[in-house]
């Protein structure tokens, strides 16, 4: 069993407020984030849409690294990139995509095998399980010379 923390620190009401997110472990530490950061155009801070696409690609490339070990199979390198998208829902908003982008160089590895590996660590990372709610969860996968 594993269990992390992480923690918000939020001043000042709606548009208006300011946060600050900090991870046990220190990796984020009192992190602004804010309307402007998630929002608009303020690349200073961060967003939650952002943290959950940075936690899903860093579950998943884990997952297909772990699955390709236990094949056998040895990866040079992974790189993944998942896309969240925030679309106006109602009176709210909701995560109504998840693009996931896989470039892997796995030597010796054919595409039918290398789309299998992914699309099974994309079943069964645990962020993938958790945002199972999130309507749309795409990858694409591409296995690099």
């Amino acid at each position: 069993m594993s269990e992390k923390t992480a923690s918000v620190h939020w001043v000042g009401a709606g548009k208006a407020g300011q946060g600050q997110i900090s991870t046990e472990t220190g990796a984020l530490d009192k992190y602004p984030y804010g309307f402007a950061s998630r929002f608009g155009d303020d690349r200073k801070g961060t967003n939650p849409e952002e943290i959950v696409g940075a936690a899903h690609a860093a579950c998943f490339t884990m997952a297909f690294s772990f699955a390709a070990d236990k094949a056998g199979i040895k990866t040079d390198t992974i790189d993944t990139t998942a896309a969240v998208r925030l679309a106006k829902d109602g009176d709210g908003f909701v995560i109504d995509r998840i693009a996931l982008t896989l470039r892997a160089k796995v030597p010796g590895m054919d595409d039918a095998a290398f789309q299998k590996l992914a699309a099974d660590a994309k079943a069964n990372c645990p962020l993938s399980k958790a945002l199972a709610a999130v309507p749309e969860i795409t990858l694409t996968a591409t296995l690099v010379e």
